[in-house]
């Protein structure tokens, strides 16, 4: 299994590194957001460790880039943020689950293993004709045009 882990503090991500690989995961680190984000974007991930407090692009930003992309990879944000706010940003911009710094690695390696046990989370929406409804992005779409739609 592939993991990225897109994480600036090097002492942290060396650490994941160490105990995934010995885990049997095949293990990549980037330091930056748009490192990280074009790292996705070239390769293959079965899931992305991702921080929000990022060089370059924040982890928000990351996670969001992806998800627009159509990539439905499992993301697992790691962050010194602890708020309720920002937990819920993280959750509403795509990000499949949230842990926060200090962590233990194994409840870690517990999340990343019950990620990779779901299936994939992409689902598409009701259609009918060319005419469906991405529930995910709050939108409506015919063909691949956008249709204007009231709060109603």
């Amino acid at each position: 299994m592939r993991v990225l882990v897109v994480e600036d503090e090097v002492s942290v991500a060396t650490g994941i590194r160490r105990s995934l690989s010995a885990d049997g995961f095949d293990v990549e680190v980037v330091h930056d957001g748009a490192g990280g984000l074009e790292r996705v974007r070239a390769g293959r991930y079965d899931l992305i460790v991702l921080d929000i407090l990022l060089p370059s692009m924040n982890g928000y930003r990351v996670c969001q880039s992806i998800r627009a992309d159509d990539d439905w990879t499992p993301i697992l944000m790691l962050t010194a943020k602890s708020g309720e706010y920002d937990e819920a940003e993280g959750l509403e911009t795509g990000a499949d689950d949230f842990l926060t710094k200090p962590f233990s690695m194994v409840v870690l390696q517990a999340r990343i293993r019950a990620l990779l046990r779901r299936p994939s989370r992409r689902v598409d929406g009701p259609a009918v004709g060319d005419l469906r409804l991405d529930a995910l992005r709050r939108r409506c779409l015919r063909g691949q045009a956008a249709v204007d739609l009231t709060a109603r």
